[in-house]
C-alpha cells in the first residue's frame, strides 16, 4: 500500500470533508487517520490515505482536480514509516495566562532534547474569574531512549517559571 499525506485548507463550508471522502472511495482508497478542524472561518487539517500503488496515481490526479474547482487548497505527500516503537510517549500539558511566544519556547526545549511532536492542540479563552485570556495547550511527542528524562523535566520547570505557565507531564 502506498500512504499519501493530504493537507486540506479551504473556505469553511458544508460538504468539504464529503468531497475528499468520495474522492478517496472512488479510487479506493482508505481514509486512515486524520485531524481537521475549522479556524476562524477556515477548515483545515491533514488527512493520511492509504491506496494500492496501482490507484495512487489515479487518486492523486482527481484530488488535484478537486482543488481545481477551488474547493480547498490540497497538498499530497508520500507518508514514511512510523517512528521506532522502541521510544516513549509523552504527553505535555500547558496551561497560563495567554502571552507571545509559549509554544516557541516549549518547542524548543523538545527540539533541544530531540522529542519529536505527533500531536499539538492549542486553544486560547476567557479567564472567567480573572479576566483576560488563559492558553492551553497538549502536547504528544515521541522520546528516543537516548534522551534524559530528568534534564527534559528541568528544562521544561526553568521555562514554566521564565514564561509563568504551568507544564505537567504524563
Amino acid at each position: 500500500m502506498t500512504t499519501l499525506i493530504l493537507t486540506v485548507a479551504g473556505a469553511d463550508r458544508p460538504g468539504l470533508v464529503a468531497a475528499v471522502a468520495d474522492v478517496v472511495d472512488a479510487h479506493e482508497g482508505n481514509w486512515e487517520n486524520s485531524s481537521l478542524a475549522e479556524l476562524a472561518g477556515t477548515f483545515a487539517g491533514v488527512i493520511e490515505v492509504s491506496v494500492a500503488p496501482e490507484h495512487s496515481e489515479g487518486l492523486q490526479a482527481a484530488l488535484r482536480e478537486l482543488q481545481g474547482q477551488g474547493l480547498l487548497t490540497l497538498a499530497v505527500l508520500t507518508g514514511t514509516p512510523a517512528a521506532d516503537a522502541e521510544d516513549q510517549v509523552l504527553e505535555i500539558r500547558i496551561l497560563g495566562n495567554d502571552r507571545s511566544g509559549i509554544v516557541r519556547e516549549v518547542s524548543n526545549v523538545l527540539n533541544a532534547h530531540e522529542l519529536s511532536i505527533e500531536e499539538l492542540a492549542t486553544e486560547t479563552r476567557d479567564a472567567a474569574m480573572a479576566g483576560g485570556r488563559l492558553f492551553e495547550a497538549s502536547v504528544i511527542a515521541r522520546v528516543p531512549e537516548s534522551v534524559d528524562l530528568d534534564a527534559l523535566r528541568r528544562d521544561l520547570e526553568r521555562i514554566a517559571t521564565e514564561i509563568q505557565v504551568d507544564i505537567t507531564l504524563a
